[in-house]
């Protein structure tokens, strides 16, 4: 599963769902499916319990805003698991039902509900300040080879010795630490 996430309309941080069409145009294998996740983790968790057989690997594309990176800055996160306090799991389905789009809810109420196997992987792009339009930066334009590029590694063979891999946890992805493997 290719799954994109990401509000409309705000310039850099749109670029996730603005770049699902060309996702779908993409060659991958039929068992390779690519869908906007954008519609609730719920619905999402549903999709997701439904689908037989499972997803054997996930990768969601995201646009966050990360202190000390550069506009179009590409990082690939590895999701370990783990959850949060049950404080933390409540604010996750509080935000989903009121439309709040967010992939760390999206991985939190995905990880309480068991949906996810061995390999999820969010490629994040630095969006840089958030902008109302429908424009990118000549920087996130400039990002979009290597972005699809990424993906399509990621899909097709999955994690080689040239890309640099860094990890999420629900235990601390809504705090500013880092986690080691």
């Amino acid at each position: 599963m290719i799954g994109t996430v990401g509000y409309h309309i705000l310039g850099n941080h749109s670029m996730p769902p603005m770049l699902l069409s060309h996702l779908q145009e993409l060659s991958f294998p039929d068992h390779i499916k690519v869908d906007e996740l954008n519609w609730g983790p719920v619905a999402v968790v549903q999709m997701f319990q439904a689908e037989e057989p499972a997803f054997e690997k996930v990768i969601i594309l995201c646009a966050i805003e990360r202190e000390g990176r550069k506009i179009g800055h590409i990082d690939v996160f590895k999701w370990l698991g783990k959850l949060p306090d049950e404080e933390q799991i409540q604010a996750c389905v509080g935000d989903a039902a009121t439309g709040v789009i967010s992939v760390e809810n999206l991985l939190v109420i995905g990880e309480y509900f068991k949906v996810w196997k061995d390999e999820v992987y969010l490629v994040d792009v630095e969006p840089g300040p958030e902008v109302a339009g429908e424009q990118w930066t000549i920087e996130m334009q400039n990002a979009i080879p290597e972005i699809i590029s990424t993906i399509k590694r990621l899909a097709l063979t999955g994690v080689d010795d040239d890309m640099n891999l860094n990890f999420l946890q629900g235990n601390t992805i809504f705090k500013e630490e880092s986690v080691s493997n």
